[in-house]
């Protein structure tokens, strides 16, 4: 076969454009590298809560997977001129400033969001729009691997115990539900965070994507895979639950109530993922067929290139360098001590402690004490905890493996409007039960001198504290009271103590040293 002169050929044509984009390809690894490395404190956090935790242990299975999804497209990624796109950098500047508000404040879980975001705003950034529409998936996929969804386990736990007691009073087994506890004639369960059915929620999830991305082409049947996905696991935990349940109960308490109990749940989430992928194959499309576009010409820019990376490298260096400026240690918080508070007015302080007590994060200062009115009268604990600056490890709101100590168990949770001293105030509303015995605990954060029962905004004051160096001290004021399981919540009682006790103890944090 003879070529004329000056003809070129497609596949020199397409050798052509993929030289042309050598230098941006080469400079994208080592800018997604270096990306990973100064934010390598957030992104070694996701792999101790990897290694840490079985739930999201599947985070050591979405990089890789990621890379190699991503490896499959290197030819059709070469062959992409550069197109560097100023939406990348500015992007880049948003999720940093996220970075960095979140590392202020110690949320974990949106520091590493905001990190992740920022491989595809790199590749943004250098390459353009096409190279991150060809690599939308492994680029997306990558969010499957930071450690989230602890938000969604109470949900979980209410729809696996409603389930559970609803399938066991339609098959005539008598049943009495208190919160996730229910009892049955031959023995009691308790629906926990192990029971939830995160872990299979997740995994599931993972897999119906990664099946969707590469067995189907059409975004109906994507959509329809991964709501499989989603519902599926939900439905076939609370079904996994009745039949342990029913299983123990047939046997007298016999069986499913050991190591078996585990066992026969993987088995079980093992033959629903079975049946639902089996179900999903039969969604599977055929190939598009491929076809030979003509490739446009590429306009080789390497100065714009790397323009782009160094524009990028340094707006995602500038943040870990001014979070290094506002950085506290564990050192920095308040050594332990004890706060001294008086008796609110018609209120007598009992010698003997409270017995309930929420565990808090590092040694804050304390105060903890029980009063009441008058003898016989029922009686109100006192919690404050005070810190005077805060660390990952030493600080207002933290993840606790048991928010509410060992013995006892949340039945219910909301926001609650109290009227103290004239004022309207929001606090945090607890009902926790042990046994026949309940608690009422109202819950009241003070940040900076703001009071407020929003977690959210508390965060965001301390880092409004670190980053411009004022207020950073922290509160945590709780008050309860116990009382009969048959008896009406005691709210009276504690809206009488905050409004008798509340100025003072404004008072005393006011009092306190408030170094910035």
């Amino acid at each position: 076969m003879s070529v004329e002169p000056g003809s070129v050929t497609a596949p020199a044509r397409l050798a052509k454009a993929a030289g042309t984009t050598l230098a941006p390809l080469a400079l994208l690894a080592p800018a997604l590298l270096a990306i990973v490395l100064l934010y390598q404190s957030t992104f070694w956090s996701m792999l101790e809560l990897w290694s840490r935790s079985q739930t999201f242990a599947h985070g050591y299975l979405i990089v890789p997977i990621s890379i190699w999804l991503a490896w499959r497209q290197r030819r059709r990624l070469a062959a992409l001129p550069p197109q560097p796109n100023l939406a990348g950098p500015l992007l880049l500047a948003g999720l940093g400033l996220a970075w960095l508000l979140a590392n202020a404040a110690n949320v974990q879980v949106v520091e590493q969001y905001a990190a992740t975001a920022m491989l595809p705003a790199c590749v943004l950034a250098i390459l353009g729009w096409p190279a991150v529409r060809l690599l939308a998936f492994p680029l997306g996929y990558l969010f499957l691997a930071v450690p989230f969804g602890e938000v969604f386990i109470e949900p979980l736990i209410d729809f696996t115990a409603s389930f559970t007691v609803a399938a066991l009073q339609l098959t005539g087994v008598p049943v009495f539900r208190d919160g996730s506890n229910f009892f049955l004639p031959t023995g009691n369960w308790s629906v926990v965070e192990a029971c939830s059915g995160l872990r299979y929620l997740i995994a599931s999830l993972a897999l119906g994507a990664l099946f969707a991305h590469l067995n189907c082409h059409s975004t109906g049947r994507r959509l329809a895979v991964l709501a499989a996905a989603l519902v599926v696991p939900i439905v076939a935990n609370g079904v996994r639950a009745y039949l342990i349940v029913m299983l123990g109960h047939l046997s007298n308490m016999r069986l499913a109530v050991g190591l078996d109990h585990l066992i026969y749940g993987w088995l079980f989430f093992g033959l629903v993922a079975l049946l639902l992928f089996w179900l999903a194959a039969r969604w599977r499309e055929r190939p598009l067929a491929a076809t030979t576009a003509a490739t446009p010409a590429a306009t080789s820019r390497p100065a714009a290139s790397i323009k782009a990376v160094l524009a990028s490298l340094a707006i995602a260096a500038l943040w870990p360098g001014l979070a290094l400026l506002h950085q506290d240690d564990a050192a920095a918080a308040t050594p332990a001590a004890t706060l001294t508070l008086p008796a609110p007015p018609g209120w007598q302080q009992l010698a003997a402690p409270p017995a309930w007590r929420v565990p808090v994060a590092g040694h804050p200062m304390s105060w903890l004490a029980s009063y009441r009115q008058e003898p016989g009268q029922a009686q109100v604990s006192l919690q404050l905890s005070w810190f005077a600056r805060q660390a990952p490890d030493a600080e207002l709101l933290t993840h606790q493996a048991h928010p509410y100590g060992e013995l006892w168990t949340l039945l219910k949770h909301q926001k609650r409007e109290v009227q103290v001293n004239g004022r309207s105030l929001a606090v945090r509303e607890a009902l926790l039960a042990h046994g026949g015995e309940r608690l009422l605990a109202w819950r009241l954060y003070r940040q900076g001198g703001v009071a407020t029962a929003d977690p959210v905004l508390v965060k965001l004051l301390l880092a409004r504290g670190k980053l411009l160096g004022t207020r950073q001290d922290g509160a945590d004021l709780i008050i309860s009271a116990t009382y009969d399981e048959l008896a009406p919540p005691p709210r009276a009682q504690l809206q009488a103590f905050l409004q008798a006790a509340l100025p003072l103890i404004e008072q005393r944090l006011q009092e306190l040293p408030h170094g910035n």
